[in-house]
């Protein structure tokens, strides 16, 4: 085997990145769509720094929108924003 080859069988497809369907001609444009990580919605600390230091601190909700992460509104502490994050599962796509 060469220096650089992948392990694995050699007659079958690399499984470290996703498929895209050849039939969908917006294929790779969806691909980019998706936020990072696969990550919809998230929180942070209103002043910034490390929020796991102060939990009492407000936070921001944001919301990927398909192009980037927007506001949507304020949650007064870190369990409270992690609640929110966590009523969206996984699966349920984009909200717009």
């Amino acid at each position: 085997m060469g220096k650089h080859s992948r392990p694995g069988p050699s007659n079958q497809p690399s499984r470290a990145v996703p498929r895209m369907d050849g039939d969908n001609p917006f294929a790779a444009y969806d691909k980019r769509r998706r936020p990072p990580m696969d990550i919809y919605r998230r929180h942070r600390p209103v002043h910034g720094g490390a929020g796991h230091l102060r939990p009492d601190v407000p936070r921001v909700l944001e919301e990927w929108s398909g192009f980037a992460y927007e506001p949507v509104g304020t949650a007064p502490s870190l369990a409270a924003a992690q609640g929110w994050v966590n009523e969206f599962q996984i699966g349920d796509g984009p909200a717009a």
